[in-house]
């Protein structure tokens, strides 16, 4: 499999996982508010779409910021060993289907 078609398959379950978590928005919103305060209504799915934007955008996210991930990567790489760190990057070249091109360009 490409890495075309990879990138696709991951755009589509991306794009479904943040329609199921509107729709779970949505749902819960309908299920407990109205119930809880006086006064709030009933949100249709593309309210519960920017009810999950603006918590987006307040609260920073649902996995964390990649600076951190970033900073992660970089004290492992910078502890590794030059071999370690060779074998890594060949490995992640290999990624998608990378490696075998780029190892064939440098054999030559």
């Amino acid at each position: 499999m490409n890495c075309k078609m990879k990138c696709w398959k991951i755009g589509v379950l991306v794009v479904l996982g943040v329609a199921a978590l509107g729709w779970v928005v949505m749902a819960l919103w309908n299920w407990l508010l109205p119930n809880l305060f006086f006064g709030v209504h009933e949100i249709d799915y593309v309210q519960a779409m920017g009810v999950l934007l603006l918590s987006k955008i307040l609260f920073g996210g649902f996995r964390g910021h990649c600076g951190g991930h970033h900073k992660w990567h970089q004290h492992r790489l910078e502890n590794m060993t030059p071999e370690e760190r060779e074998k890594f990057q060949s490995g992640m070249r290999g990624w998608c289907g990378r490696g075998k091109s780029v190892e064939t360009e440098s054999k030559e």
